[in-house]
């Protein structure tokens, strides 16, 4: 585009499948979404929240590989949440969009859903934080990991999932908020690369789910030891995965 407003950008995801205006300096959707979306077993028909939706990544990218899903977003900041808008409609794609907080959450979304997405910040206050207050909210945990999870359950449908990604610290606060509301769960560490400690993990967990916790073989996001310029250097499953919109499915079951 030869126009694109100072403030935006457009840009690509999922190999140009869609494409979404972002804040050329606030909070920009990277990996974290896409890998979000690839991990919710959602299927055609069935009903879905995205917590902090944010521009809407994560709800449009799902939508990019299962049709037919009614989707709905909570977004905080207003701005972001016009943006979510106007990316769903230029993708065709239809989404409810809603401002507010999850602890008090819009009349219009307090219904159950069959599934429950969420990408919560995880950078603790403090130290020096981001001179762009969209993306200092967007990434500085305010509202703890347990609220967001606790708000999670209290909108799923009995039998409905939970997916989400965060910090792997953030895993202990997780997993006790889920309490005896959730179960079912299984987790899968995600590595930059062969060896390393993994930096995030991905969550699922069903509502009134009994199975055993599971902890995953991890997925490992680069090859090599170290980046080669700037070169993606994604392994082949993670390429299928952020570029090609492939689902999760495999590593979860």
């Amino acid at each position: 585009m030869d126009d694109l407003p100072a403030d935006l950008t457009h840009d690509k995801f999922l190999c140009g499948k869609l494409q979404l205006w972002q804040p050329r300096h606030g909070y920009r959707a990277a990996t974290d979404p896409v890998l979000l979306a690839a991990a919710c077993p959602a299927q055609a028909g069935q009903s879905v929240l995205d917590l902090g939706c944010g521009v809407g990544a994560a709800a449009l990218c799902l939508a990019t590989r299962v049709p037919d899903l009614r989707l709905a977003g909570l977004e905080l900041q207003a701005d972001y949440a016009d943006l979510a808008r106007r990316n769903a409609v230029e993708n065709g794609i239809a989404l409810q969009v809603e401002v507010g907080d999850l602890a008090d959450m819009p009349k219009a979304l307090r219904m159950d859903f069959d599934h429950v997405i969420a990408n919560p910040p995880y950078y603790p206050r403090g130290g020096t934080p981001s001179p762009n207050a969209g993306r200092a909210t967007a990434l500085q945990i305010d509202t703890p990991l347990g609220d967001w999870v606790r708000a999670a359950s209290r909108r799923l449908a009995p039998g409905g999932w939970l997916t989400l990604i965060c910090g792997a610290d953030g895993l202990p606060e997780v997993m006790a908020a889920m309490g005896d509301k959730l179960g079912s769960a299984s987790v899968l560490p995600l590595t930059p690369r062969e060896g390393k400690p993994a930096l995030r993990i991905l969550l699922r967990a069903r509502k009134t789910g009994r199975a055993a916790f599971r902890l995953l073989a991890p997925l490992v996001i680069h090859h090599g030891k170290s980046h080669d310029g700037d070169r993606e250097s994604y392994t082949p499953r993670a390429s299928e995965i952020l570029r090609g919109g492939a689902s999760l499915s495999d590593e979860f079951r």
